[in-house]
């Protein structure tokens, strides 16, 4: 059944057009007639409407300028226009307008006939694209086996996204059907149709205008919903709007209200959004992961501080257990860590970070907030035996790559720092690893390997100043190299050059 609006001016000729509409047993239904185009863009904002007849010349708002509007609304709405034998400059520029039709007054039944006709083929063949709106929004078994009735077409406009809260138990039970049981018992006696989406969590509930009436809001509406579910064991996070505009636009409205969910769930909670007038609670007193506590947590898995990182992270657990924290910063927050035992285990390839990944995800899907924190902690754990155990095996590695690495930059200057940055480990480690292969520390182990390179230009090219020696090898001034070339050799640069011989090689010494 299709819905029509009737939009003249002249009272007997818009009962004349109505009769004549009973009278064809056609699949339409007149819901709302205007006597000016003002008044008939308003019913169009209201209500769902597939076609409209409307006269050309109105008060207000003449024919022209409300298909025009309208349009802009619903881009699809099939309108016809009413017209006298004089109106034809007003016909051709409906034309531009693409109106589907025309009819000539006065208005016979067989004319009216053969439109209705038309525009009714036309409106059937849009039935299958409407099926093709729900194809990148629900579970691809379920889409395949997807039936639009004619019914469903009105379905009022009001589209609720319900989201199970994670950590929760009872996950058999929900299904498609368990939601439509107790959705449908809700709304009775208007329709609703409940449809899994691709995201396993969530469902897309969509259901006819006339079942807000017993509500004050679409707030109390969705209250009722998140109420009702969470009665019956199933704790969910609701969010939607009432839908408004092109209904080809239903994939945008829901991947916005999906989006605007994912900003705003948190991990004990749930929460009730209106997204037409809110995009999320506002005055939350649920803090955001800060950047602080995250470089904490990486500067001990690079620190390898392992029991200093699992006291941390017990701490930050127990906070969380009272916050009502958002998931989004939670799963960020377990990303980063992965992110961090990754690097430490400074894996050339993706196999450890995959298998990383999916076991922190397993840890997500546990039933109780208890229990994802013991996982975690213990996963963090297990991560920190891995990383150190693949240390043990790859410090004399670690300690190869770096020690060609700064060969290779002798006459660059390095920090501890930077070589920390270039292979992706601690300063701390880079510290430590030195130490045990060289029995000295970076600064010394760098600085050492220069002075060694210094001598060598002194013999190979003895024409070389010592300022241009200095300068070659990014000392900071001349004065200092000389102190520290001292240090290292027991003798001044200029002393050396003198007990030196020249060697006209430039081979290493």
């Amino acid at each position: 059944m299709y819905n029509v609006m009737i939009v003249e001016d002249s009272k007997p000729i818009l009962r004349n057009i109505r009769t004549l509409l009973s009278s064809l047993e056609l699949p339409v239904q007149v819901v709302a007639t205007a006597t000016n185009g003002e008044e008939a863009l308003e019913l169009i904002r209201q209500q769902p409407v597939d076609l409209v007849l409307t006269d050309i010349r109105m008060p207000k708002m003449d024919g022209l300028t409300l298909i025009e509007q309208a349009k802009q609304l619903r881009p699809r709405l099939l309108f016809i226009l009413i017209s006298g034998y004089n109106d034809f400059e007003y016909t051709r520029k409906a034309i531009n307008l693409q109106v589907f039709d025309y009819l000539l007054k006065p208005i016979e039944r067989k004319q009216l006939a053969e439109v209705m006709d038309r525009a009714i083929e036309r409106l059937h063949s849009r039935i299958p694209s409407e099926a093709e709106l729900f194809r990148e929004i629900v579970e691809p078994g379920f889409y395949e086996e997807l039936q639009l009735g004619d019914q469903f077409r009105h379905y009022g406009k009001l589209l609720i996204l319900i989201r199970r809260q994670p950590f929760t138990v009872g996950r058999e039970r929900w299904s498609p059907e368990e939601l439509q049981r107790r959705l449908g018992e809700l709304f009775s006696p208007h329709l609703c149709w409940v449809f899994p989406t691709q995201m396993a969590s969530q469902f897309l509930v969509l259901v006819q205008k006339m079942a807000m009436e017993p509500y004050s809001s679409v707030y109390e509406c969705f209250e009722s919903v998140r109420r009702t579910l969470e009665a019956e064991g199933l704790p969910v996070s609701v969010g939607g709007q009432l839908q408004s505009g092109d209904p080809d636009r239903l994939p945008e409205l829901y991947h916005r209200v999906s989006g605007i969910l994912d900003k705003e769930q948190r991990i004990h909670c749930g929460v009730v959004i209106d997204t037409e007038i809110s995009h999320g609670l506002g005055g939350s007193d649920s803090p955001d992961l800060d950047r602080v506590t995250v470089a904490a947590f990486n500067e001990l898995i690079q620190g390898r501080g392992k029991e200093q990182f699992l006291l941390k992270l017990n701490e930050q657990l127990a906070k969380w257990a009272v916050d009502n924290f958002r998931l989004t910063e939670l799963e960020r927050f377990v990303a980063l860590m992965v992110d961090a035992f990754s690097q430490a285990w400074n894996d050339q390839g993706t196999g450890h970070r995959l298998e990383l990944e999916a076991t922190s995800r397993r840890l997500l899907e546990a039933d109780s907030f208890e229990k994802f924190c013991l996982g975690f902690q213990e996963w963090a754990k297990q991560s920190f035996e891995q990383v150190q155990a693949q240390n043990r095996k790859s410090g004399e590695e670690l300690f190869r790559q770096i020690e060609e690495y700064v060969r290779l930059n002798l006459y660059s200057y390095l920090s501890l720092a930077d070589v920390a940055l270039k292979f992706h480990v601690s300063p701390s480690y880079v510290s430590r690893v030195m130490k045990k292969y060289t029995q000295s520390t970076f600064v010394q182990y760098y600085t050492g390997l220069k002075i060694k390179e210094a001598c060598r230009l002194m013999a190979c090219k003895p024409e070389m100043r010592m300022k241009e020696v200095s300068d070659a090898l990014s000392f900071s001034d001349q004065h200092y190299f000389s102190k520290v070339f001292k240090e290292y050799t027991g003798y001044s640069p200029t002393d050396y050059k003198e007990r030196c011989p020249p060697n006209n090689s430039d081979s290493s010494s």
